[in-house]
């Protein structure tokens, strides 16, 4: 099979749709390409969606279209030990009102959503179609080969939003040494069934509010973080480990979630509940000196196949950041079309509008977060300062106290000692 289209999208994600549905509301014709048998069948994210300002432009009434589990009223961070655990929670009642500030979602029926709204707009989804190569001439991108049928599509600019692994961009020349271990996390991840009213009760939530708790601790000395959202009826529990940290134990993705679960703080949130998957993927945690090139000549990255993640520790945002730049791609193409220029040059309209929205100016601010997370006292001696802290504060054994300020040297000295504290504080600030 031979096509020609305006465009190729490659992945239909977050970024890909956008990128589709945004070209076909201008009158391309676009092809939309999904390797599972329909968008969202690959994807294991079971997390938080943060506000997709760059769709309200084609859904003014987002919150009432899009396939959603709860919105986010109520965030958390904790810091847990084998035995304890210290939490803050902030709660706001802005959140609580529309346009919503955060979702919970399951990707499969978000992803299917978005892309069949592309469909509806005029794009062509072609599932179960694995990108095999791209097309060169003279050095341009002009389309791809795909693995069924030996099928060759062809189209003046193709967009490259096939995730972390992006074999479109690698076979394009655009991503070389970046992509290393250190720089990506396997995402582990656990739903437990539990009813509605059960999560409602304990979670403090009515309606379809929301919670999410981002957690520190109990990696057994693995560099990364933990989460847990609440779905409709069922909990998301999860943790995003660095690839490189982790292949240096002899500890796998499962050893350490199924320890997790059984720390006695997280098992109490558990109880009751029902297993029923374990899922895992790979996601970017390089950030802003992990990206790729973003354009060559014919072709643009978007998403995570451009690494757009900023883990924070306090914070984790992926699907906006895809969202926008796939829109953005999507307009740049347009713009190409308009001048009949398909080159590099012409296409670094799309880098442009990025560096003036918020997707590379936050990549830039957190530059510095993943450097920052390289470093282990994070993951096992600040948990145990800070519970050994709070432990220390509230329990009453009929001996006389410390000060506050000469027991918190002591338990500074006992577990990280000053010259780090300060180190890591610094270290910290710059980075957030």
């Amino acid at each position: 099979m031979k096509r020609t289209f305006d465009a190729i999208v490659v992945g239909a994600g977050p970024a890909g749709s956008s990128a589709a549905l945004t070209m076909a509301k201008a009158g391309l014709d676009v092809a939309l390409l999904e390797r599972g048998n329909f968008p969202g069948e690959k994807n294991m994210f079971g997390g938080v969606l943060h506000r997709l300002t760059a769709l309200e432009e084609f859904f003014p009434d987002f919150w009432e279209q899009a396939p959603w589990e709860r919105h986010i009223v109520k965030k958390n961070l904790s810091f847990i030990t084998p035995g304890s655990n210290f939490s803050v929670s902030f709660d706001n009642d802005l959140a609580d009102k529309p346009p919503y500030n955060g979702y919970t979602i399951f990707r499969p029926k978000f992803d299917n959503w978005l892309a069949q709204e592309a469909v509806k707009a005029g794009a062509t989804l072609m599932t179960r179609s694995t990108v095999d190569d791209v097309i060169l001439e003279a050095g341009k991108v002009v389309g791809v080969t795909l693995l069924r049928d030996g099928a060759e599509l062809r189209a003046p600019v193709v967009i490259a939003a096939d995730g972390v692994l992006s074999f479109t961009a690698k076979k394009a020349g655009l991503r070389q040494g970046k992509f290393s271990p250190d720089n990506q996390g396997v995402c582990i991840k656990a739903l437990i069934d539990m009813p509605k009213e059960v999560i409602d009760d304990r979670f403090g939530l009515v309606r379809q509010q929301g919670a999410s708790t981002e957690i520190v601790g109990n990696t057994a000395g693995v560099r990364g973080g933990t989460f847990l959202y609440t779905n409709y009826d069922s909990l998301s529990l999860g943790m995003v480990l660095e690839l490189g940290s982790l292949t240096k134990t002899d500890k796998t993705p499962y050893d350490l979630l199924n320890n997790l679960m059984d720390q006695p703080q997280v098992a109490k949130l558990l109880r009751g509940g029902r297993l029923l998957e374990y899922s895992a993927h790979l996601v970017p945690k390089g950030g802003y000196d992990m990206m790729p090139e973003l354009v060559g000549d014919g072709i643009m990255v978007a998403g995570d196949a451009a690494a757009f993640c900023i883990i924070t520790g306090l914070n984790l945002e992926g699907i906006n950041l895809a969202a926008q730049s796939g829109v953005t791609a999507g307009k740049a193409a347009i713009e190409a079309h308009r001048r009949r220029d398909f080159s590099k040059a012409s296409l670094t309209t799309y880098q442009k509008m990025l560096e003036e929205s918020f997707v590379l100016k936050d990549l830039k601010l957190h530059k510095r977060s993943p450097q920052m997370l390289h470093n282990d006292r994070i993951y096992s001696q600040y948990p145990e300062l800070v519970c050994s802290v709070m432990d220390e504060i509230y329990r009453i054994d009929g001996k006389p106290k410390d000060n506050m300020t000469k027991m918190l040297l002591r338990k500074v000295k006992e577990t990280v000692g000053l010259k780090n504290l300060l180190a890591d504080v610094y270290s910290g600030w710059r980075a957030l």
